[in-house]
């Protein structure tokens, strides 16, 4: 008990005694079905870190007495794969195998629960091991991950396996943990409510790391509590919770620019400042602003995009941590700017007619004549030079003849907001022109 870790020695050895995961024990929960029956299917346990992922892959091997294999898909390669396969295989047993019934009930389990811990690392090779023992019953797999199953893992492999959602530790059962760790010890943490609200806080749902920082915290010798300030000074702050390549990181990216999106610019600011605080690149952020820009805002405030560019400019120079204001003001002027993807559709629409007409030739009026062949063909023949119109306007046919523009739907249409308002009325005078030029109402 003494080397044991604190987080060790409180890891529940029963599911009833899991914590803050009580949408799983419900009536309907994913996991009472399987208490009840001892049955244990091959499942992806997906949750944050320090939620009980691993205890529960335990406890299930409990209740369903098979025995318990766990690797690591961060150490582990085909080889460990296929040694634990060839395990199982001998550790299975089949009726025919034995003389009598007694044999078989006095024989342990056959059964092996084969725990990989973030299973995401594995490639699609090493994942697609797997697949004929789970549908063969040589191994139930339990695979763990912090990471979206859907993003990261086979379909062959989730088609087979029941995917279990744990959820981020709150407050309240993060206090439990807290009171079981002062149960088992027995004494009371030596830090005062405040630090203790703090402590929680920290923790950001995650177990583990609470019970790490109370370790520290029952191994000092000391005469007064501690104080929320102390207490930082102590124990070692959290990494932000975030993968610069993983679920948390597209959750976070499309929090913030829905929230841009949606003109909440305290949103916005909020995500950002996650972004910020977990060390994302801001060159990743300032791409993202970029993008916002030019699909969401567009025409609507073409100054959006020079904002954003003179953010990344005033990065350029400053770098962290002044460069970082100018990401909020670019966020700023983004979230509060007049919205439209007028521009975003009509490059869409018109990539998707111009792929269809790879091979439309422009008119031979438009084209220019640098040779006597080209001449000869009637390139450039009756061009109109805009600039010796009275409007600077020609009307002429842009669209290859075979593409009439009366024909095709508008690319581009603007709506009334910000400066698109004005870019409307630019283009029906246009239009009012055209349709004058060419004798039409």
């Amino acid at each position: 008990m003494k080397n044991r870790p604190l987080a060790d020695i409180l890891r529940p050895d029963n599911l009833e005694d899991v914590i803050g995961q009580d949408h799983l024990f419900g009536e309907s929960g994913a996991l009472s079905t399987m208490i009840k029956s001892k049955n244990v299917p091959s499942m992806i346990l997906w949750g944050p870190p320090g939620v009980g992922k691993t205890t529960i892959a335990k406890a299930l091997a409990k209740i369903s007495q098979a025995d318990f294999i766990s690797i690591s898909a961060i150490n582990s390669g085909a080889a460990d794969i296929r040694k634990v396969i060839e395990q199982a295989k001998a550790r299975q047993i089949r009726s025919n195998d034995f003389e009598n019934l007694l044999d078989v009930v006095e024989y342990k389990s056959s059964k092996t629960i084969l725990m990989i811990d973030e299973i995401h690392h594995f490639n699609k090779t090493q994942q697609d091991l797997f697949l004929p023992f789970i549908e063969d019953g040589t191994i139930i797999l339990i695979g763990t991950t912090t990471e979206n199953p859907s993003f990261q893992l086979n379909s062959a492999l989730l088609s087979r396996c029941k995917v279990v959602t744990l959820k981020i530790l709150d407050e309240a059962a993060l206090e439990k943990i807290l009171e079981r760790a002062e149960k088992v010890v027995k004494k009371k943490l030596p830090i005062s409510e405040d630090a203790r609200h703090s402590l929680v806080n920290l923790a950001c749902g995650d177990a583990r790391y609470l019970l790490n920082a109370c370790e520290e915290l029952f191994l000092l010798d000391l005469k007064k509590e501690i104080s929320a300030n102390q207490l930082l000074d102590i124990i070692s702050k959290r990494a932000a919770h975030f993968d610069k390549k993983g679920d948390f990181h597209y959750n976070l990216i499309s929090a913030f620019h829905k929230s841009l999106r949606g003109s909440d610019v305290d949103a916005a600011l909020y995500y950002l400042a996650r972004m910020i605080e977990a060390k994302q690149d801001p060159y990743y952020i300032l791409r993202r602003l970029a993008r916002f820009a030019t699909e969401d805002v567009g025409m609507a405030d073409p100054n959006a995009l020079l904002q954003v560019m003179a953010a990344k400019e005033n990065y350029d120079f400053l770098g962290h941590p002044e460069g970082d204001y100018a990401l909020s003001h670019a966020t700023i002027y983004l979230a509060t700017a007049p919205k439209s993807n007028a521009s975003y559709l009509a490059h869409t629409a018109a990539i998707e007619v111009a792929a269809q007409t790879t091979k439309l030739m422009p008119p031979k009026n438009i084209l220019n004549a640098p040779t006597k062949m080209t001449k000869e063909q009637d390139y450039g023949k009756g061009y109109i030079y805009d600039h010796d119109t009275p409007n600077c306007f020609s009307g002429q046919e842009f669209f290859p003849p075979e593409l009439l523009k009366k024909e095709l739907p508008k690319f581009y249409e603007p709506n009334e907001r910000g400066f698109e308002r004005d870019v409307k009325k630019r283009m029906e005078y246009w239009e009012n022109l055209r349709n004058k030029i060419r004798g039409e109402d």
